[in-house]
């Protein structure tokens, strides 16, 4: 099985205590636990323990971003794989974060430190028996899921090029300007993209996205966010690429958060799409309005 989904991101926030309240009442996710200087949430309808870590820093970003493998002894065959294609590997002990197993870490060619992992503990959603389509006390936006994320360096192809051919990640869309591969968008799961990868400062972090289930649910965020003063960067609107549903915002530290709905449902033999400059900016990255708005394409943590 490999590598199933995106399992966790680790990033920084300028603010602590203004940061667990805006994910615990905007975002509308679970406070798990606060643990020397993290503070670890879960949507509501994942069963591991987190699946987003804030810790406090002078700066917002990525720390880390962590992908869950089916099992344990496949990250030794991780570990060997990422070696013999000239990886330098590093170990995560268990306990090094709260309710976390062992990992292997490793950085990519773009700058940013990715982990493997399958050990964490699993409380669950609490719909197992019996259950209701969604628990009772769900506040704010209440996404039930982390979706993708999107980073950026100058080395979109060798960040690629890794992640497709030793973790086994596949590709559904590509855009290429120039004749320049400049951003690709790669899945794990049934979905359009787990990550992203694009043309620009390297190690940086464009955004994280949480699942939304409709367009219905994207406008409701788009009203929860006004009515807690969150400016939307874009949206609601949809992406070209990808047919994605969308808004974007930023968390108090800076850190450019999305909600994401829609889209398709590749397969591993999917034949990816391709954009090019003819489109690409007019109706590839804000479908409905033909443009992109200069903060967009800027502005990275």
């Amino acid at each position: 099985m490999g590598v199933m989904r995106l399992g966790r991101v680790e990033v920084r926030v300028t603010d602590f205590k203004q940061s667990i309240d805006y994910y615990s009442n905007v975002m509308g996710l679970q406070l798990m636990a606060q643990e020397n200087g993290r503070a670890y949430f879960k949507a509501w309808d994942e069963d591991d323990h987190h699946s987003l870590i804030l810790v406090e820093a002078d700066h917002p970003g990525l720390v880390h971003v962590g992908f869950k493998v089916r099992r344990e002894e496949e990250l030794d065959r991780f570990e060997k794989a990422l070696e013999e294609y000239g990886v330098r590997v590093g170990r995560v002990s268990k306990g090094e974060r709260l309710a976390e197993g062992q990992a292997i870490r490793f950085t990519l060619p773009t700058g940013q430190v990715m982990e493997l992992y399958h050990e964490i503990e699993r409380p669950g959603n609490g719909l197992k028996l019996n259950p209701d389509p969604y628990p009772a006390n769900l506040k704010g936006i209440a996404p039930p899921h982390l979706d993708h994320l999107l980073i950026s360096g100058d080395d979109v192809k060798g960040t690629t090029d890794l992640l497709m051919n030793v973790l086994d990640f596949h590709m559904s869309e590509q855009v290429i300007l120039q004749e320049e591969l400049t951003a690709t968008f790669l899945f794990r799961t049934n979905t359009t993209h787990d990550i992203a990868v694009i043309k620009g400062p390297d190690a940086k972090l464009h955004h994280f996205a949480f699942a939304l289930n409709s367009w219905d649910d994207v406008l409701r965020a788009g009203d929860w966010l006004a009515r807690n003063n969150i400016a939307h960067d874009e949206g609601p609107t949809r992406h070209g690429v990808t047919r994605g549903l969308t808004i974007y915002f930023f968390d108090p530290s800076g850190n450019r958060n999305e909600v994401f709905s829609g889209g398709y449902a590749p397969g591993p033999d999917f034949i990816p799409v391709t954009w090019t400059e003819e489109r690409f900016f007019t109706r590839g990255i804000f479908y409905h309005r033909g443009e992109s708005n200069e903060r967009f394409s800027t502005v990275f943590t």
